[in-house]
């Protein structure tokens, strides 16, 4: 049969492209170069890309180019890139992006969202345990759109803590990553306890009164703010402070302390402050300044003697008399467990 020059006919054999117009090439030749037609050359242009040299007789060749195109145009590439310093990411290395922050801190760049062939993504994932910063950072203007709840535009950047820790981000085309997976989404600020000294993967840092830089933690400043317990510096007791007011901010502290639920309108402990401590054991290590401990009890004022009060009341402690060297009328410290206590910061 015979065919015009200008319309190529093209058959698969064998696994293999190949040619049916023996007046453009050889029969049964790999799609020669000579067609000219925009399909052959975008196929030859993905497999020079993709490094590797046009020839015919090789099968494997167009058999790579084409899972070349396939992971264009899947959001999620199969491909897995190593990363062991600071880098930007190119578009083709996006797929699972593992990061060793070991040696040093590490800034990772993300490509351009606006700039990618439709929607991809990309997984960050840390593989180092070590306390080196690791920062995933939007190109340019872009933002990774994570805790909008505090900022609707999200943030130029995120921290990746902890071996194992991974975000799942997609882009828009519209200059935005929007977080579609990760680790750990207990919500920012929450406290844990744990039942080891070491730190979990996922966004958790020591619940130590920590004082971070804003630029560094931005998110973690707007929880703050908008937290209705930030306080300053020389008042932040169980809340947050505003730091230096300018650079600075501080986690609250709660290192030693009881933990007691808010009143919030139920008239037990009233008048009382989220974050606010109160002490008055007298107990030694303890201030005992407070004058009154409410809630407890039908008693409001510590010390007060309880044969005078109808109801529960506090007891005689023959320790503590000896302890203090006369009678008194008191609580003592209840049995308890001390486990480390987290924050979650991202």
């Amino acid at each position: 049969m015979d065919y015009p020059k200008s319309v190529p006919s093209v058959g698969l054999v064998n696994g293999r492209f190949v040619d049916e117009n023996p007046v453009a090439g050889t029969p049964g030749s790999l799609i020669p170069a000579v067609w000219g037609n925009s399909v052959t050359e975008e196929l030859l242009a993905v497999i020079t890309a993709a490094g590797m040299t046009p020839s015919e007789g090789v099968n494997d060749q167009l058999l790579v180019a084409l899972k070349t195109l396939l992971n264009l145009a899947s959001p999620m590439s199969s491909r897995v890139t190593e990363v062991s310093t600071s880098k930007a990411l190119m578009p083709e290395e996006l797929g699972l992006v593992l990061i060793n922050a070991s040696a040093t801190e590490t800034t990772i760049t993300l490509p351009a969202a606006s700039s990618l062939s439709g929607v991809r993504d990309v997984v960050v994932r840390r593989t180092d345990n070590g306390v080196n910063r690791l920062v995933v950072q939007a190109s340019g203007n872009d933002r990774i759109k994570f805790h909008t709840h505090l900022s609707p535009n999200g943030y130029p950047f995120l921290v990746l803590m902890g071996a194992g820790d991974w975000w799942h981000l997609r882009s828009d085309g519209a200059s935005n990553w929007w977080p579609v997976g990760r680790f750990d989404a207990t919500p920012l600020g929450r406290i844990v306890l744990e039942t080891t000294t070491a730190f979990s993967a996922g966004g958790y840092g020591a619940l130590n009164s920590r004082e971070f830089l804003r630029s560094e933690w931005p998110w973690l400043w707007d929880h703050a703010v908008q937290s209705g317990m930030l306080r300053a510096e020389v008042d932040r007791a169980g809340g947050w402070s505003s730091g230096d007011g300018i650079k600075t901010f501080r986690a609250p502290e709660v290192r030693g302390e009881f933990i007691r639920v808010l009143d919030e309108q139920r008239g037990v402990d009233t008048a009382r402050a989220a974050g606010t401590w109160q002490t008055g054991t007298h107990i030694t290590g303890d201030n005992g300044a407070a004058p009154a401990v409410q809630g407890i009890a039908n008693i409001a004022t510590v010390g007060a003697d309880p044969t005078s009060f109808t109801g529960l009341c506090y007891y005689v402690s023959a320790t503590m008399t000896e302890n203090l060297g006369s009678t008194y009328w008191g609580m003592t410290r209840p049995r308890n467990i001390a486990y480390p206590g987290r924050l979650k910061l991202i």
